[in-house]
C-alpha cells in the first residue's frame, strides 16, 4: 500500500493560489494537504474550502503543535523563512521552503544543522534543477554537445510591482531582507551553479534607482511602497578553469525578450527560459544552426514550483537525497551575501561553501 504523505501549507497568498494549489491534484495518491495556515482568516477559509483542507489556522505555531502532517510547505515571505522553517524543524516536520532558504549565511547554516540533528529532509526552492527545460540543458552540457562551457549569462527581472494585478501588499518584496537579488536572482544563480558547479569567487555592483513607487492596480492600488534595498544588481561569478558567469537581477526592467539563462560552449549555445516550462529550449550546435526544442512538461505554462513539493514527497517515500539541496541553497545565500559585501567594498571576494 502506498504511503500518503501528509502535508501542511504555511502561507496561502498569491504564490500558493497562483502556482502551487492549482497543481496540487498531481500529487493525488501520494500526498494530501491536511492543514493550512495564513495570516488572513478569510483567505485561509477560502483556500481550505476550495481545496478541501480539513484543518485551518491563523497561527503557525498552533498548526505545528496540533497537526499530524509529516511535512510543511513553507510559502511565507522571504523575511520569515528562517523563523518559520526552524519552528517546523523543531516540531519534527520535514520542510519544503520557498526561496531563499534564509536571508543570511549564518541562518541558512543553522537551518541545515537543525535538520541534520533531527534527521529531517529539506527541499529548497527554487527547484529549477527539476524543471524539464533545465534538466534538458544540464544533460546537453553534460553530454559535451556544445563543448566546454566557458561563459554563462543569467537574468532575473521582477518588475514593479511584481506583476500586474498582484492581489497582496507587495511591500515585503522591497523591504530589508528581500529585493530582486533574493527574489529573482536566485533562479539563474541556482540554475547556473547547478550546471557548472559551485562558484569560487564573486564580484558585484549594486545600485538603487528609486526610493519607492505607488501601486497602480489591484487591491492595494494607491499604496506607496518604500524600496529599502538595492534594486539593480550585476554579479560576476568565477568558477575557475576559465569559466565565468554574469548574473543580473533588478526591479528596474519592465520585461525582456532575452532568456533567463544562456550557456556558451566552445561548440554551441543553449538558451533557456527559467520561468516558463512551456517555452522551448533553443540550442545552437556547430554545423547544425539553431534548433528549437519543445520539452514535455506537466504544467501548462509558468514556473512549475510544484515539482519541488513533489520531490520532497519522493524523497520521503524513497529515502533519496534532495536535488534542490540545503547545501546548494546555502551556497547561493553565500553568493548573495558576498555580493552585497563586494558591492559595498569594490572587491572581489572568495567563496567558501560548496555542494555535491
Amino acid at each position: 500500500m502506498t504511503h500518503i504523505v501528509k502535508l501542511a501549507l504555511l502561507g496561502c497568498g498569491d504564490v500558493a493560489q497562483r502556482d502551487y494549489l492549482p497543481e496540487i491534484h498531481r500529487l493525488a495518491g501520494r500526498a494530501e494537504l491536511v492543514a493550512v495556515c495564513g495570516r488572513t482568516s478569510e483567505r485561509v477559509r477560502h483556500v481550505a474550502e476550495q481545496y478541501d483542507i480539513p484543518a485551518r489556522y491563523d497561527d503557525y505555531r498552533s498548526m505545528l503543535a496540533a497537526t499530524d502532517a509529516e511535512a510543511v510547505i513553507n510559502l511565507t515571505p522571504i523575511q520569515l523563512h528562517t523563523e518559520t522553517t526552524l519552528a517546523a524543524l523543531e516540531a519534527a516536520k520535514h520542510v519544503y521552503s520557498e526561496k531563499p532558504i534564509a536571508t543570511t549565511l549564518d541562518d541558512a547554516v543553522r537551518i541545515r544543522d537543525e535538520a541534520d540533528r533531527r534527521g529531517l529532509t529539506l527541499v529548497c526552492a527554487p527547484s529549477v534543477l527539476l524543471f524539464p527545460q533545465v534538466r534538458f540543458a544540464r544533460e546537453l552540457v553534460k553530454s559535451g554537445r556544445i563543448g566546454i562551457v566557458h561563459a554563462a549569462l543569467g537574468r532575473g527581472y521582477g518588475g514593479v510591482p511584481p506583476w500586474s494585478g498582484y492581489p497582496s501588499d507587495p511591500s515585503p518584496f522591497f523591504a530589508r531582507g528581500a529585493g530582486p537579488l533574493a527574489d529573482m536572482g536566485v533562479y539563474p544563480l541556482h540554475a547556473i551553479t547547478g550546471i557548472l558547479g559551485p562558484a569560487k569567487r564573486v564580484s558585484a555592483f549594486a545600485a538603487q534607482a528609486r526610493d519607492g513607487f505607488v501601486v497602480d492596480d489591484g487591491p492595494f492600488a494607491g499604496k506607496r511602497v518604500p524600496i529599502e534595498v538595492a534594486d539593480n544588481w550585476h554579479l560576476m561569478l568565477d568558477f575557475g578553469d576559465g569559466q565565468l558567469a554574469s548574473v543580473t537581477a533588478n526591479n528596474v526592467a519592465q520585461d525582456s525578450r532575452a532568456p533567463q539563462m544562456e550557456l556558451f560552449g566552445l561548440e554551441g549555445t543553449v538558451s533557456v527560459n527559467l520561468l516558463d516550462v512551456s517555452a522551448p529550449v533553443e540550442t545552437l550546435v556547430a554545423g547544425e544552426g539553431w534548433t528549437s526544442h519543445t520539452i514535455p512538461h506537466a504544467r501548462a505554462a509558468g514556473p512549475d514550483h510544484l515539482l519541488g513539493v513533489e520531490h520532497l514527497v519522493e524523497c520521503l517515500s524513497s529515502g533519496m537525497r534532495p536535488i534542490p539541496s540545503i547545501d546548494h541553497a546555502i551556497h547561493v545565500v553565500e553568493i548573495m551575501e558576498a555580493a552585497t559585501r563586494s558591492a559595498a567594498t569594490g572587491r572581489a571576494l572568495d567563496l567558501e561553501t560548496t555542494f555535491a
